[in-house]
């Protein structure tokens, strides 16, 4: 997925707007529904802790990290804050922390579903002849391959993300607790990796198979229908 800066440089204009407002309805939007998939998960297992500190709720200043935040404008992936989990008030707390971690990005692929849904049903029914339709359409492309490459991101097992609790079902707890001391410097060095592009190809590989897994009803749908 091109950059915002990429789109300015080719002279793409519309493309960069489409892709800011985007990646808005993704920080004021989806990453609230991210994490309060999160708080919603671990409330039905049995934890109330999300519950009492107020992050059962749509409100996004509730759950927006500001790092977080600017990593969504600069590289189309980021995170808000996690929403607090005590895995002692599960039954099973690593089946419950391994499926509360997984509720997160779950939201995610939902969300470019729907998105999808709207992008399909608009360019196949109306075209992209117009402007207005073309940055209609092309919204929810954008909204679509932002969400998937959020649930990608997040599940790298790396600390805040939520692919480091659900390495807490796999893992003995030495070994998992081991590697969380070195927390601080994991995170580290995935921001070096973002700023570097090192990881780019992977999670750009991996996010077109999503989107082509997640895009199959839509485009197959009003394919269909446009015949």
């Amino acid at each position: 997925m091109l950059s915002i800066l990429s789109y300015l440089r080719a002279g793409n204009y519309i493309e960069a707007i489409i892709a800011i407002l985007s990646r808005c309805f993704v920080v004021f939007c989806c990453l609230p529904i991210h994490e309060l998939a999160h708080g919603l998960m671990a409330e039905k297992l049995g934890d109330h802790t999300a519950k009492n500190q107020g992050r059962l709720t749509f409100n996004p200043f509730a759950h927006l990290n500001p790092l977080g935040t600017i990593m969504i404008f600069l590289f189309g992936i980021g995170y808000a804050n996690p929403v607090p989990i005590n895995p002692n008030n599960f039954k099973n707390p690593k089946k419950g922390m391994a499926l509360t971690a997984l509720a997160g990005p779950a939201s995610n692929l939902l969300m470019a579903f729907v998105s999808l849904f709207f992008y399909y049903g608009i360019a196949d029914f109306e075209g992209v002849h117009s402007t207005v339709t073309y940055a209609i359409a092309y919204f929810f492309y954008f909204a679509a391959s932002v969400n998937v490459t959020l649930a990608v991101f997040n599940l790298i097992p790396i600390p805040p993300l939520d692919g480091s609790r659900i390495l807490l079902a796999v893992l003995p707890d030495d070994k998992y607790f081991g590697y969380m001391k070195y927390e601080k410097y994991i995170m580290i060095a995935l921001m070096v990796a973002l700023f570097t592009g090192v990881l780019d190809t992977p999670i750009s590989w991996l996010s077109n198979v999503l989107m082509s897994v997640v895009g199959i009803i839509p485009r197959l749908l009003f394919g269909l229908l446009a015949r």
